[in-house]
C-alpha cells in the first residue's frame, strides 16, 4: 500500500491550483520532466476533481493527489476522480478517520500538539505543518518532536529554493511543500519550461544535501 513518504520520496510536494483542468497534464508532465513525481492538486477550485482525473488517466507515472481537503465529501470526490492520497491545511478527525479507513495516505495540517495528537490516534507519523514560516518554521518544528519523537513533518507555506536548504538538512523533514515551481501564473502563461526549470532546481538541491 501507497504511504506518506512514498508520495514525498522526490523531496517535494507542489501544490498546484488549477482553474482549467486542460492544464493539469501538460503540468504534471513538465513537473515529472523536473524530477517530481508527485502533485497536490487543491480543492481550491471548482476545476480540481477533473484535473485529477485527468493527470490519474493520462499520466499513471505521476503520484496525483488532492489538497486543501476540508471534509469528508471532498475526499470521496477526490479519490472518485483518482486521488491517490490527501492533503488537509488543518486537522479535521472525520477526513482523517474516512482516510485510514479507506488505506489513502493523508497528511493532516498541524500546528499544535493536540492536533498531533489527534492524528497519532489513528496511526500517522507524518503530518503537514501548515503554514510553517507563518508558525515559527523549523524553531516550531523541533519543539514538537521533544514530545513526538515519532513524527517527521512536510513543512509547506512560506517555503521556497532560498531556504529549503535548511529544511532539507533537518532529519525530521519528509519532503517540503509549495508552489514556488510551479506558481498559478505560471500555470496560466503556460510555462511549462520554467515549471521543469525550477522543479529540476528544487529536486538537485534535495539530492546534493540528502542524497
Amino acid at each position: 500500500m501507497l504511504n506518506i513518504e512514498q508520495v514525498a520520496a522526490c523531496g517535494v510536494v507542489p501544490v498546484v491550483v488549477l482553474e482549467d483542468a486542460e492544464q493539469a497534464v501538460p503540468t504534471a508532465k513538465a513537473l515529472l520532466a523536473g524530477g517530481i513525481n508527485a502533485m497536490e492538486i487543491t480543492f481550491r477550485t471548482a476545476a480540481a476533481k477533473d484535473s485529477i482525473a485527468k493527470v490519474a488517466k493520462e499520466v499513471p507515472e505521476m503520484i496525483v493527489g488532492a489538497g486543501t481537503v476540508i471534509n469528508v465529501d471532498q475526499l470521496h470526490d477526490a479519490l472518485d476522480a483518482g486521488a491517490k492520497f490527501i492533503v488537509s491545511p488543518g486537522t479535521s478527525e472525520e477526513v482523517i478517520a474516512e482516510a485510514v479507513k479507506l488505506n489513502v495516505p493523508v497528511a493532516p495540517g498541524v500546528v499544535t500538539p493536540s492536533e498531533i495528537m489527534i492524528g497519532l490516534k489513528y496511526g500517522l507519523k507524518v503530518f503537514k505543518f501548515f503554514p510553517a514560516e507563518s508558525y515559527g518554521g523549523l524553531k516550531t518544528i523541533k519543539a514538537l518532536c521533544g514530545p513526538f519523537p515519532q513524527i517527521r513533518f512536510i513543512p509547506t507555506g512560506g517555503i521556497n529554493q532560498n531556504n529549503a536548504e535548511e529544511y532539507f538538512k533537518n532529519p525530521k523533514i519528509v519532503a517540503v511543500g509549495g508552489s514556488w515551481m510551479v506558481t498559478k501564473d505560471m500555470v496560466v502563461a503556460g510555462d511549462f519550461a520554467g515549471i521543469t526549470e525550477k522543479s529540476a532546481a528544487a529536486t538537485a538541491l534535495f539530492k546534493q544535501i540528502r542524497g
